[in-house]
């Protein structure tokens, strides 16, 4: 049997949430802080991600150069962080208030039992076989991820000319890298209407860099042995085409790593598909936290990081013995929004050492476009909140926040909470 090794907090995942919230919870001398990352560096997607636009307005900051901040403050806070180590399955302590994770890295199996731990597993793209995309299984094909790795950090040749498929910011990113890797790209290819970025941009990439964008276009087979030798599309009209390339390139249509939050039997948010979590980011498992894109696919590192650190002043007031909040009244959302982060409330909140501090705003996602939107929150029927968003329209997939002013006005013994757009 192996034998378990003790830690004060153990936080699972080293991208922007999880070193945000080692950093915080080692400077407040949480205690031993040790942090899981399965890659062989810590920084998460940042640092495969060479463009700005992290840091703040004021100090931006290319991706690696990011990562190597949120790493730097959690070592030199006191974290350990180790990689090329998995954390696989659980198991209930015999000892009362301690969880155990059954991990594996470069030694070999272990067991890591903690007072608290912190879920900062991320999201991924979903691959080619998760799109159920038939054809052959040639070389040539990525997810953005893959593709940002094997150009940044392995320099690595990737072909001639690619074919993007999805026309979203990541998208853009993609073939901005595809570009910088010396290669042309083919085309954008989506099933939607338009693009799902700003007009600007995809202007940009349109006229001054000549990318043409296929709108009602779905890629329907792979072409190729050994190499790939191009990809077949289908028109909204139900015309086909062959794109001629020797890359494609899958991006956008993000899930949940939250394998390790199934195989811990965390209450699942059905709208998110991730932990559902108070807005402290307490999980349904007494001394489990989520944080990040594993509770929002996805946002960006600088949302992750703030999520991280709150996360580690919940972890320490539970460590300074407040009570593990109760079930929590649900907050859900009626179509066109797709779902809502924190999904539960507790309003309860008479214990002095669980109040915490006041919380973030909703954050909520849509599918369709709205004009004029207008956010609504019910709870059994009762109007608890009328907001009126600042802009004309909401564009698909894009975030939108929700205050917590209502938060007082929540009957505790009532029903859900309903969030919806009109």
């Amino acid at each position: 049997m192996t034998a378990v090794r003790q830690v004060d907090v153990l936080v699972v995942g080293a991208g922007p949430a999880g070193l945000a919230a080692a950093a915080r919870l080692a400077t407040a001398g949480a205690g031993r802080v040790e942090v899981l990352e399965r890659e062989t560096r810590p920084g998460g997607v940042p640092r495969h991600c060479p463009h700005g636009g992290f840091g703040t307005w004021t100090r931006p900051l290319t991706g690696p150069r990011y990562a190597h901040l949120l790493t730097a403050a959690a070592e030199r806070a006191g974290a350990v962080i180790r990689t090329r180590t998995t954390a696989l399955d659980w198991e209930v302590a015999a000892t009362s208030g301690t969880t155990v994770l059954l991990t594996v890295g470069p030694e070999g199996p272990e067991a890591l039992a903690a007072r608290a731990v912190v879920l900062a597993t991320g999201a991924r793209e979903r691959p080619r076989a998760a799109r159920l995309v038939p054809g052959t299984r040639p070389a040539g094909v990525y997810t953005t991820g893959e593709l940002q790795q094997a150009v940044h950090l392995f320099g690595q040749r990737i072909g001639t000319r690619a074919v993007v498929v999805g026309a979203r910011d990541v998208s853009y990113a993609a073939a901005r890298t595809v570009r910088t890797a010396g290669a042309e790209v083919v085309a954008l290819v989506t099933e939607h209407p338009r693009a799902r970025t700003s007009p600007a941009r995809a202007r940009s990439a349109r006229l001054v860099q000549g990318v043409p964008l296929l709108t009602d276009t779905t890629v329907t087979e792979l072409l190729g042995h050994g190499r790939l030798s191009g990809v077949r599309v289908r028109h909204r009209d139900g015309r086909t085409t062959v794109l001629p390339c020797d890359t494609v390139v899958f991006t956008g249509d993000f899930v949940l790593d939250h394998e390790l939050a199934r195989r811990g039997a965390l209450d699942l948010d059905p709208g998110t598909r991730g932990p559902a979590v108070h807005t402290a980011l307490h999980t349904s498992r007494p001394g489990v936290f989520a944080a990040g894109n594993l509770l929002h696919a996805v946002e960006p590192a600088g949302t992750a990081a703030r999520e991280g650190a709150r996360a580690a002043a919940a972890v320490l007031r539970h460590l300074a013995g407040a009570p593990w909040p109760h079930p929590g009244i649900p907050v859900t959302v009626e179509a066109p929004l797709r779902w809502i982060t924190p999904n539960l409330l507790t309003p309860d909140r008479s214990h002095p050492a669980a109040a915490p501090p006041p919380p973030p705003p909703h954050l909520l996602r849509i599918d369709a476009p709205l004009p004029r939107p207008v956010l609504y929150v019910h709870q059994d029927g009762r109007l608890l909140h009328r907001a009126r968003l600042g802009v004309r329209t909401t564009q698909p997939h894009r975030t939108l926040t929700l205050g917590v002013s209502w938060h007082g006005r929540v009957d505790p013994e009532g029903g859900e909470v309903r969030v919806s757009a009109g």
